[in-house]
């Protein structure tokens, strides 16, 4: 098996008994179709038999189905950890009790601010249901969590909801931002922009720093800065945290809706990014498995991006990050991620650069950026040194490097075809601009050009050495 899943959402109903301003589904009663008791205790089986290590059921509201502690009691049964996401109001101390006797691994609340604003958004006492239900959870043992979603209506006062949840006895909490899906897209002042980001992982370190609740920035929250990760490392309690290494959906899980369809994500929920085939017609395994499954994830690369996300260094690994915030805020999976702090971080320092006109600095600011291996903030002040000097050969040449570095070929090929334009006997820029042919996929015009790069520099060791390896790769 090429992927194997670990983990999915499974959205048992699309029927709740709130109206959330936020709501990305605008759950209200549930939909035709939703699957029956016996074809989703089947399904539960079919989850078990491809491997999966837990299940998150959500919904619409997960407890309105009468038959949930069935569904819990089969996956759990199977050892698959099972996790609800519910908004408390009907878990009472019985449905607890029930829970817990059926094997729920853990239940989590979603709590979007103190009384006042969490019941403005969802519901007249839904607050105080929800302190209920973790007295009764907290009694009885079970593990348990809060999910936020910020929006414009409470990301000034996480600050207030955190010393609530903490009096509550919530030991963990995630977070993740609102997007303009279902009935939030209804509600534009109530998004956040994309500056506030930096304000929710400033927050989030201070809280993990703190030790008095392990907090979780969601996949959307994020992306490659310093104090991200030392957040994970602090909630996860390790050092051995990686950066982020993209989306799951596809790869290493997948969502399921009421009906029994699959995709990729359940937030993604647009007709083209559902499979061809339910599991009322198709086994989970089979579907997995289908060569052509999830391919607007699996075949998705670098080079489909737009904007910053398009010459990011991590490009290759994130993929612009959650895909969900590039569709819902700009209409397309493809388009720059504008709520990554590391974009809005390099937006920044591009922005400042544009006051400098002090060429020589701005060199050997780029110069020890690349000796430390900061190829991407080299390539940004480069990039300013040649507009200011766009006959600048060597500026150009370690440009190209820097975004060779990035894995930016296109633009590495450009620049130093620049500089050759320049100056056609420049060693450096031919073997540039030989490298940058050969990972565009012209290896033999990668090779010819550097076969000539050698020659013009006399016979270098380090260019013959290149193109051995260039020659030995290309066989």
């Amino acid at each position: 098996m090429k992927y194997q899943p670990i983990t999915c959402v499974w959205e048992v109903t699309m029927g709740c008994n709130m109206r959330c301003g936020h709501c990305g589904s605008s759950c209200a009663k549930p939909l035709e179709g939703e699957l029956t008791t016996e074809e989703a205790l089947a399904l539960c089986d079919q989850i078990a038999n491809l491997g999966l290590k837990w299940v998150t059921l959500s919904g619409g509201e997960p407890l309105i189905r009468q038959d949930i502690a069935q569904i819990v009691k089969r996956l759990s049964s199977q050892g698959v950890f099972v996790n609800m996401i519910t908004n408390g109001l009907l878990l009472d101390r019985a449905m607890a009790e029930t829970l817990k006797e059926n094997g729920i691994a853990t239940l989590a609340i979603s709590i979007d601010g103190t009384r006042e604003i969490h019941d403005e958004i969802r519901k007249k006492g839904a607050f105080d249901s929800a302190r209920e239900s973790f007295q009764y959870m907290t009694e009885l043992g079970i593990k348990s969590g809060v999910v936020t979603t910020i929006t414009n209506k409470n990301i000034d006062i996480l600050g207030e909801l955190k010393e609530e949840l903490i009096r509550m006895g919530v030991k963990t909490w995630q977070v993740q931002i609102g997007l303009p899906m279902g009935n939030l897209k209804e509600k534009p002042d109530w998004l956040l922009a994309p500056e506030r980001v930096t304000d929710i992982i400033d927050f989030c370190y201070e809280t993990a720093k703190e030790g008095r609740i392990k907090i979780y920035p969601a996949d959307c929250i994020g992306y490659y800065t310093k104090k991200e990760l030392e957040v994970k490392k602090i909630s996860y309690e390790t050092d051995m945290v990686s950066l982020w290494d993209g989306c799951n959906a596809g790869i290493r899980g997948f969502g399921i809706l009421h009906d029994g369809r699959i995709l990729g994500c359940t937030s993604i929920r647009e007709e083209q990014f559902i499979e061809k085939k339910s599991i009322r017609e198709s086994t989970l395994k089979a579907i997995w498995d289908n060569e052509g499954a999830f391919a607007w994830r699996r075949n998705f690369k670098k080079e489909d991006l737009d904007g910053a996300c398009k010459t990011c260094v991590y490009g290759s690994k994130c993929l612009g990050g959650c895909p969900n915030t590039r569709l819902t805020m700009n209409g397309s999976i493809n388009s720059e991620n504008q709520y990554c702090a590391y974009n809005l971080k390099l937006k920044e320092m591009q922005k400042k650069q544009q006051e400098i006109t002090d060429a020589k600095g701005l060199f050997e600011q780029a110069e020890d950026l690349i000796k430390l291996g900061i190829y991407q903030e080299a390539a940004i002040i480069l990039k300013r040194l040649t507009e200011l000097e766009p006959d600048n050969e060597k500026a150009l040449v370690v440009k190209a490097y820097a975004e060779y570095m990035c894995g930016n070929y296109e633009i590495c090929k450009e620049d130093n075809a620049k500089a050759l334009e320049m100056n056609a006997g420049n060693a450096d820029a031919l073997s540039g601009y030989a490298i940058a042919l050969y990972n565009l996929g012209d290896k033999q015009g990668g090779i010819d050009h550097m076969k000539r790069a050698v020659v013009l520099s006399g016979g270098r060791r380090d260019l013959q050495e290149d193109l051995a390896g260039m020659m030995a790769a290309a066989n």
